[in-house]
């Protein structure tokens, strides 16, 4: 019963004296708060500010940027829907800005990007490459279709300019670019068939027998006779 009582009386000086550190601590804290106030004041003000300064940023500069080129992009679009090249591209009047002027103009929103893609594809039917590349390098997007076709585009545009090394590593990049199979399988055909042109048949026949084990669905045993191919080639 002695032996019981003392451990009791034990747990209790524990207990009173854990308590006693947790006080002490909380008096040093206290103590750090009351000293360095105004420097925690400070770095939650800045905080607030850069939280306000964001959305007041996208609320009355991004937001109205994105309606004002979206004048633009659509008037571009309406003369691309109608077979107007020249004018859909813009970029030499404030009167038609089409695509091209569309993007110099708002380049830092997001209409602004895409008229930067249209443009390319644009440029690429012109037979210019170059400006096409470096077009629809400037388009970004968080949609992974659509950044698979802004590779694709840029894989083409590097086979017109001879940069077929560079032109598959945009395909590759087009092919994981996007969690959509058909897109995946798409660009992996067509990585395989540049490949077979360029006659990397080991390259080639990794592609097609990716499709063979993953997009069977959308090849129609297609995959087959290019890996049969690939041997004769």
């Amino acid at each position: 019963m002695a032996k019981n009582t003392n451990n009791k009386q034990t747990e209790g000086k524990e207990t009173v004296e854990f308590f006693k550190d947790l006080d002490k601590e909380a008096l040093k804290t206290e103590k750090f708060l009351e000293k360095n106030a105004k420097i925690i004041a400070s770095l939650i003000g800045a905080v607030v500010l850069v939280i306000l300064g964001y959305f007041a940023y996208n609320q009355f500069v991004v937001l109205p940027k994105n309606e004002e080129a979206m004048k633009g992009f659509f008037a571009a679009q309406k003369n691309l829907s109608e077979g107007k090249n020249v004018e859909a591209l813009g970029g030499k009047s404030a009167a038609n800005p089409g695509f091209l002027g569309t993007y110099n103009e708002y380049s830092g929103t997001s209409v602004g990007k895409l008229s930067a893609y249209n443009a390319g594809m644009l440029k690429f039917k012109e037979g210019k490459f170059q400006e096409a590349y470096d077009l629809l390098d400037k388009f970004s997007s968080k949609n992974g279709v659509l950044m698979a076709q802004k590779y694709g585009a840029m894989a083409d545009c590097l086979v017109s300019l001879n940069k077929n090394d560079d032109a598959m590593s945009n395909l590759n990049k087009a092919i994981s670019a996007s969690d959509d199979a058909y897109t995946s399988y798409f660009f992996t055909k067509k990585a395989g068939t540049l490949a077979l042109a360029l006659n990397k048949k080991e390259d080639a026949k990794k592609y097609f027998t990716s499709i063979e084990e993953k997009y069977v669905d959308y090849d129609n045993g297609m995959s087959d006779a290019f890996i049969e191919m690939v041997k004769y080639y």
